[in-house]
């Protein structure tokens, strides 16, 4: 598809998730954008988490069935399939989060059919822009053919990207295998090359009850919005806009721009509907981005954070996709199950990136070192520690042999390397990123807190779910499908067509 010339952001006022209210907003908004679905039309939710903890996380399933609605109501004949998929957050299998969110129900009563991507296959796609992180991603097969792509966001803060609106969902294009790779300090990096496996032809963002300050368990934010456009750089330009945040301080918005994904300058987009520009940044005053570095984040607790340089200093002084964000959003998972969290937590230090300064250590109180490039030389105590750094270079982190450790191989790993180490004051923590579950996991078992996966409302859930992903994906196997396929695959209509000159980027003023 081609990038749209004149990108429109419509700003519609709904406050409430009834689903005809919804349905006729996005017809209205098809309409306005002269546009009718065809061939195999993929709408794609965010629904990296749900559940009782987890309620203001993901997009409604009313705002989901409004849509498709609304797609029937534009379709002319030409659909051939009408789908809903999502990967949720990594290690939990997406049919969890789909229960959790209530879209099976709703699956039901639409007849869509719905793609756990984990369990599909995943295809390749070729890269050849300049500055691109690798020559190539993989994405599952649902997403490189779609001919009619609607993304379907949640208006969210982030503690790693600043905000999560329509490009940031494209994370949930990817497995868990592949999600990982490049999801460090370069992780704005990754979502601009993400943009050139599919474009959406419509993005109708879930901005009604808003989340903001985190991204698995934010604050409920009454925004009463629902925003629609058929350009995701105007798209994500407009929402930061709305909530006082320059696009341009947004790596991932500002570099596909550059790239010619669309314009950031507000001059160059249409916006109509039934709210100004102005209106919607009142409603929004006062709403709380997410990034906070790791020091701050846990000023007052019993954990102390230190973060120095990550790996590449060039691009960067602190690892804004990585390990630091993860521990932000490890910390408030366990604050949702277990109110006495904090109390619980003994003093601790936890330690990120190529630290150089002192830490400040009493007896008994264990230091963790987190990360691949995790790098210190001093002394902790009266003990003189040396930590060097594991860090891969980039190159050396192959997609094509890139593998995966679900939750059940996390929690023993974590387990098994935190008992060997239950009488060391110094703990060393692998991985590029260490993830939310590992360092949840960790957390758990240094302060003795309530694990969330074993939490009585999740476990039959989490394991109904984790079973039948594993047997969906067996059985598949033992077809002979393969779960990756090399190559460069064939795409559809969604794939984007770039001009052959990106506009140039505006001039530092």
């Amino acid at each position: 598809m081609k990038i749209a010339s004149r990108p429109r952001v419509i700003l519609r006022r709904c406050s409430t998730y009834d689903v005809e209210k919804i349905r006729s907003i996005v017809r209205s908004g098809l309409e306005e954008l002269s546009l009718r679905p065809r061939g195999r039309t993929l709408i794609k939710p965010n629904v990296v988490a749900s559940g009782a903890h987890f309620p203001h996380a993901y997009t409604r399933p009313e705002f989901i069935e409004g849509v498709i609605g609304a797609l029937r109501d534009r379709d002319d004949g030409r659909v051939t399939e009408l789908a809903v998929g999502e990967r949720c957050g990594i290690t939990l299998p997406t049919r969890m989060t789909y229960e959790g969110a209530g879209y099976y129900p709703m699956f039901r009563r639409t007849g869509v059919k719905h793609y756990h991507f984990e369990e599909e296959q995943q295809v390749e796609i070729r890269l050849t822009h300049e500055g691109r992180l690798r020559d190539y991603l993989f994405t599952p097969e649902p997403v490189a053919k779609a001919d009619f792509f609607v993304n379907c966001p949640k208006f969210k803060s982030h503690p790693w990207t600043t905000v999560t609106f329509s490009m940031k969902n494209y994370i949930g294009i990817q497995d868990d295998r592949h999600r990982l790779i490049d999801h460090d300090h370069r992780l704005n990096e990754k979502v601009a090359d993400l943009q050139y496996i599919v474009q959406p032809q419509f993005i109708a963002i879930d901005a009604i009850t808003a989340g903001e300050g985190r991204m698995l368990t934010p604050t409920p934010f009454d925004l009463g919005l629902i925003l629609m456009g058929n350009n995701q750089v105007a798209f994500d330009s407009v929402c930061c806009q709305i909530i006082g945040v320059d696009p341009r301080s947004v790596d991932h918005i500002r570099l596909a721009s550059e790239r010619g994904f669309g314009p950031m300058d507000l001059g160059e987009i249409e916006i109509t509907g039934d709210v100004t520009l102005e209106e919607a940044r009142q409603k929004a005053k006062g709403f709380k981005v997410g990034l906070v570095r790791v020091e701050k984040y846990f000023e007052g607790t019993n954990i102390t954070a230190y973060a120095g340089a990550p790996p590449e200093p060039e691009h960067t002084d602190y690892c804004w996709g990585g390990c630091p964000g993860a521990i932000e959003e490890a910390i408030e998972i366990l604050r949702e199950y277990d109110k006495e969290c904090d109390a619980k937590m003994p003093r601790m230090h936890v330690v990120f990136g190529a630290y150089e300064g002192p830490i400040d250590a009493k007896p008994g109180e264990k230091v963790v070192f987190i990360g691949d490039c995790a790098t210190y030389k001093g002394k902790i105590g009266d003990q003189l520690i040396s930590i060097d750094s594991l860090y891969r270079e980039r190159s050396a982190r192959d997609p094509y042999t890139a593998k995966h450790d679900d939750v059940l191989a996390k929690m023993v790993k974590v387990t098994t390397k935190l008992a060997k180490a239950r009488n060391e004051s110094v703990i060393r923590l692998e991985g590029c990123p260490v993830s939310v579950a590992e360092q949840v996991l960790t957390l758990v078992t240094l302060g003795k807190t309530k694990n969330p996966y074993f939490a009585a409302d999740q476990v039959l859930e989490f394991n109904k779910a984790y079973v039948a992903w594993r047997g969906a994906s067996l059985v598949k196997r033992l077809a002979g499908k393969p779960y990756q396929v090399h190559g460069a695959c064939s795409r559809g209509e969604a794939a984007p067509e770039l001009p052959a000159e990106p506009p140039s980027p505006p001039a530092a003023e």
